[in-house]
Order: structure tokens, then C-alpha cells, then sequence
């Protein structure tokens, strides 16, 4: 709209375009013409219902007084029904450190929309955690929670009418299961992240959830001892957060502010700060004025947004659940994206962040620099994303980052495009006769490009805890650990207790872990997992023997099991499905509708 505009024209410029994006429209000529005779007043009447498009069919009118009479209790009053109602979605839970303060982030996002003119309503879904869970058969019902967080979400938002969506999320589930919920809705929506945790510490060396883990090989091998582990234990998580690393949360929060569905440095606060507080109030506001701009998921969560947090992951050296869940999200959008597409995009962009678990740093140390914003401008500047994607704010991801600073010339936590830590992506994607469909590995490069070794097979992760360590697994082999993928699990539960297992007995560059399982973003060393076909539907994982030589080449990014393509065929042809693990319950209802790995695990794709 040009400066010379006058305001009546821009008043009424603005209101075709909020009818113009959530309304039908109208095509014939004779109902032009009457469009254009609509008095003021009717026309300010059509404004009101965009504001309350879904709101309005549930309060309005004297049918309605029932839903106004169960709003009235609680706390509504006659003015809020001709507000914008927005549903605050909480995944609050004293279940784990990672969410245990959401509350608090969701009663200060209430008041956010409440100050800016709207109706706050806040509600509760699920969340587990991965940490205490991990290990135990318990973790299965990890990656199934993505998927009752995302319905649970769609549930109440689409039951109640709500007009706009806040969702908060603190854990590895949470983060993607709210996305999924809010493209499904296509209303206008702000995550929020609940933060970073802050780090632990002992003896001047900085502590996290991994620690803990890496500490129990430490204590199996014999390096430290009970006194040891239990001051460990006790001081790596101090509060409130999610894990310190570019682990799993904060990936998915550091791809979800680059896809442009959070504010700018949602991702990059911790927990306890005044910055998270007063964003949350920040986001009431720039959910009203998406729904006055008419802007919803998809006009934010497009191909382009998603290259973007691809990007992102990649220079952050993000977890390999980033692939997984990224997939599951752009589906639920109905945006097409491929697990192909992180090699295509891996191939240019650099690793340029020096985070845990494979460097020195944590969430907080990027925090004290600037945060991701100054990253998101670099690449920018240097053509790595797409800077006319729009984003929560109402403008674009070009126009967020005019102004940012760049980081201190003195920090070495982020390098430079010229310095890269690896000139291309950590993500890699491995083809292979045994994952022909597809296989997601973590590659530093400080565990090498190649590994051969032979298979020291087991077909639960217990098992294979168990056997490294109490020092069966010898240095030289690949652990192969299978039936743990979405639908043999079910679940695909994360290695971390093996992994970490492995590099607290300091063999992570001496052993090799493959499966059809999934990896934490907290795993280090030369592993491999999502490979899919998974064992349970018969892929070649699952009729690996011990002692079958197995070769890993990430420079051609080949996964190979090492036997004649006859002798393939006769062990494909005498292996025999198991029996399904669960019969009854979430777990088996997972089991029968999710889909493989390499299409992001999810429970809708044959609908």
C-alpha cells in the first residue's frame, strides 16, 4: 500500500484482505456489485467474525446461552464473547524438569492475550521424558506421545472454537507434537519454548543430563567410583529446563524459530530468564495481530521454511531427531519434504556450532553471545536461507533480522562460514543394502568416514546395555541392536544408555552402533539408526548374524551388510515375522498405523 494511501482506504484495504484470506469468495459480478454496496457498518460486522471466525458459531446467539452459561464459570465475562478467544496449550507436567514451570509460561501467555484484547483460555496436554524413561521399556511410549500431544491439541482447539493458538513446549516431544497439532488446525498460532535448562556443575566442570549417562560407563569401567557418580547424579540438573546441549529440545526449538513459528530468540533463552517470561506476554499480542493479518500456519510453514530449519539443524550440528520429526510436521502441513532433502541440503551448508554433545559448549554459552538470531543473519547474508519466508511476527525472516547485531569478534562457540567446524552436513543420509529406504547418522567427523567391523548382534536395547557394559562388546565391532523401530519396538525407543554406555568406556571411536531404533541428541560416536525397511517388517537389520561383516562408509554414505546377494535372499526368504510385542492399548494401536521412519513416523499416512 503506497504512503499517499489515505486512512480510509488503508482501514478499508486491510479488511478485504482479512476477507479476501478467510472467507469464500464470492465470484459473480452481481455479488461484486453487492459486496461494494455492504453499509460501514455490516462491513466492521464481517471484520468481527474474521477476528472470531470459529469463536463466534459457539457463543453467539441466544441457542448458544448454554456455552456461555458453562463459560461464565469459568471466569468469562460478557464482554469476552465478542473477543478473540485464544487457546493457551500447556504441556505442564511435575513429571520432569523440562516442563515442570510451564505453568507459569502459560499464565503469563493468558495474560499476554488478555492485555492485547483477546480471551486467554488456557488447557493442559501430556508430556513425558525421555531422561528418566531411557533404557527402560517405558521409552516406547516416547515418540507415541508426539502423536497424543498433536491430537490432544487439535481435540480441544477444534472442540472449544478457539480463534488463534499459543502452544508451549519444554521437552523433545512436545516442541514438534504442537507444530503438527497447529498445521493440522491451520489457525493462526505462536510456539513458544520453555527454555533451556541451566548447566550443572562439579568440580568447575560443567554438568548435563549426558554427563550422568556417560558417567554410568565411567563407574562400569571402573575410571570413577560410587562417591563419584552419586556427586554427578545430584548436581548436573539444577532446575528448571530442557537438557543444556544442542541435544533433541533445542534443535527442535532452534529449527522451529528458523521456520518462523516462534519469536525471535525463543529458542535461545533459558528457562529461568526475564527474557521467556516476557515473551510469553509478547506472544498474546502477535497471535491477535496474526489473526488480524490473516495469517495462519500455512502461510508460515511453506517448503521454503522448512529448507530453512533443515539449515539451521545442520549449523547447529542438531540431533538426528530433527529428520524424524521435521518429516512427521512438513506432512502434517502437506508441505513435500523428503528425507532426500537433507542430503541435498547437507551438501552446501557447513556445521558451524561448537555445542555439545560433540564440542564444548552449551545452550547457554550460545545465549550469552546473542543468541540464534545473529546465526540466522549470517546465513542470510550469505544466501543459506530463504529471508522472504513470513514468519509470527507478521513480517518476513529478512525483515526480523534487520538490525541484529553480529556476534563478539572474540567468541568461539559459533564459527565462521570460512572456519567451519565440517564443510558439510553432520546429518547424513545412508542408503545401502541394508537400509534401502534410508538411514540417519550423526557424523562429527572426529569418529572417522568409515567403519568396518563385525556384527555383535542383539534384538532389544537391554540386551545390548547389559553386554557393553559388562565388556562382551570388544573394540572393532558394530552392535546392532534391531526390533526397536516405530512398529517392532514399538515406539523406536532412543539409545542414549548404550551410546553413552560406549563413549563413558571410551570406545565411541572404536565401536560402531547401528539400528532401527533412534539415537538422543545427546548420542556421540559412530552410530546409525532409523534404518529402515525396520526389522519387524522384514528388513535386512533383521537378519543379521553375528560375526557378518558390516561397513559403514560416510563418504558415500553406504550402509553394506557383507554377504552375496544370494545369501541375502535365502535368509530373507526363511526369516519369519515375530509376534507383536503389545496387543492391546496405545502401544498396539501405534504399532498397526505408524509409518516407516524415513516418513517421519507418523499415524495418519493411509487416512
Amino acid at each position: 500500500m503506497a504512503k499517499s494511501d489515505s486512512p480510509k482506504k488503508a482501514a478499508e484495504s486491510k479488511k478485504t484482505k482479512l476477507k479476501k484470506d478467510s472467507a469464500p469468495q464470492r465470484t459473480t459480478a452481481k455479488k461484486a456489485a453487492a459486496t461494494k454496496k455492504t453499509p460501514a457498518k455490516k462491513r466492521e460486522n464481517v471484520s468481527a467474525s474474521i477476528a472470531r471466525e470459529h469463536s463466534s458459531i459457539v457463543v453467539d446467539g441466544y441457542e448458544r446461552a448454554p456455552s456461555r452459561g458453562m463459560l461464565y464459570a469459568v471466569g468469562f465475562k460478557k464482554t469476552d464473547f465478542k473477543k478473540s478467544q485464544i487457546g493457551v496449550a500447556s504441556t505442564w507436567g511435575m513429571v520432569t524438569p523440562c516442563n515442570m514451570h510451564i505453568n507459569e509460561l502459560a499464565d503469563f501467555a493468558t495474560k499476554g492475550v488478555d492485555k492485547a484484547g483477546g480471551k486467554g483460555v488456557a488447557f493442559n496436554t501430556i508430556t513425558i521424558s525421555d531422561g528418566i524413561s531411557m533404557g527402560t521399556e517405558g521409552m516406547k511410549y516416547s515418540l507415541v506421545s508426539r502423536e497424543v500431544i498433536a491430537d490432544s491439541i487439535e481435540t480441544v482447539v477444534g472442540c472449544q472454537g478457539y480463534d488463534g493458538v499459543i502452544a508451549i513446549g519444554g521437552c523433545d516431544k512436545n516442541m514438534p507434537g504442537c507444530l503438527m497439532a497447529m498445521a493440522r488446525l491451520n489457525r493462526p498460532a505462536v510456539f513458544i519454548y520453555g527454555g533451556t535448562i541451566m548447566p550443572g556443575f562439579h568440580e568447575e566442570k560443567a554438568l548435563d543430563i549426558v554427563s550422568i549417562f556417560e558417567a554410568v560407563g565411567q563407574y562400569a569401567g571402573k575410571q570413577i567410583n560410587q562417591k563419584e557418580l552419586t556427586a554427578i547424579e545430584s548436581k548436573a540438573i539444577p532446575g528448571q529446563g530442557s537438557c543444556g546441549g544442542m541435544y533433541t529440545a533445542n534443535t527442535m526449538a532452534s529449527a522451529i524459530e528458523a521456520m518462523g513459528m516462534s519469536l525471535p530468540n525463543s529458542s535461545t533463552a533459558s528457562a529461568i530468564s526475564h527474557f521467556k517470561a516476557q515473551e510469553c506476554k509478547t506472544a498474546g499480542a502477535a497471535v491477535l495481530n496474526l489473526i488480524k493479518q490473516g495469517i495462519r500456519p500455512k502461510d508460515i510453514m511453506t517448503r521454503k521454511s522448512f529448507e530453512n530449519a533443515i539449515t539451521v539443524a545442520i549449523t547447529l550440528g542438531g540431533s538426528t531427531n530433527a529428520v524424524l520429526h521435521l518429516l512427521a510436521m512438513a506432512h502434517a502441513m502437506g508441505v513435500s519434504l523428503k528425507i532426500n532433502d537433507f542430503t541435498r541440503i547437507g551438501k552446501k551448508v557447513p556445521v558451524l556450532a561448537d555445542l555439545k554433545p560433540s564440542g564444548k559448549y552449551v545452550m547457554n554459552d550460545l545465549i550469552n553471545i546473542g543468541g540464534l538470531q545473529p546465526l540466522l543473519k549470517m546465513l542470510l547474508e550469505a544466501g543459506l536461507l530463504h529471508g522472504d519466508c513470513m514468519t509470527v511476527t507478521g513480517k518476513t525472516l529478512a525483515q526480523n533480522l534487520k538490525g541484529v547485531k553480529s556476534y563478539p569478534k572474540n567468541q568461539d562457540v559459533i564459527h565462521s562460514l570460512n572456519n567451519p567446524i565440517k564443510k558439510d552436513s553432520h546429518l547424513v543420509i545412508f542408503k545401502g543394502n541394508l537400509a534401502a529406504e534410508g538411514a540417519v547418522g550423526k557424523i562429527s567427523g572426529k569418529e572417522g568416514e568409515l567403519f568396518v567391523g563385525k556384527a555383535r548382534v542383539f534384538n532389544s536395547e537391554e540386551e545390548a546395555l547389559q553386554r557393553i557394559l559388562d565388556g562382551s562388546v570388544q573394540k572393532g565391532e558394530v552392535i546392532v541392536i534391531r526390533y526397536e523401530g516405530p512398529k517392532g519396538g514399538p515406539g523406536m525407543r532412543e539409545m542414549l544408555a548404550p551410546t553413552s554406555a560406549v563413549a563413558g568406556k571410551g570406545m565411541e571411536k572404536d565401536v560402531a552402533l547401528i539400528t532401527d531404533g533412534r539415537f538422543s541428541g545427546g548420542t556421540r560416536g559412530f552410530c546409525l539408526g532409523h534404518i529402515t525397511p525396520e526389522a519387524y517388517d522384514g528388513g535386512p537389520i533383521a537378519i543379521i548374524k553375528n560375526g557378518d561383516q558390516i561397513t559403514i562408509d560416510a563418504k558415500k554414505r553406504q550402509l553394506n551388510l557383507d554377504i552375496s546377494e544370494a545369501e541375502m535372499s535365502r535368509r530373507i526368504k526363511a526369516w519369519k515375522q515375530p509376534k507383536p510385542r503389545y496387543s492391546k492399548g496405545v502401544l498396539a494401536k501405534y504399532a498397526k498405523t505408524v509409518s516407516s521412519a524415513s516418513l517421519g513416523a507418523v499415524t495418519d499416512l493411509d487416512l
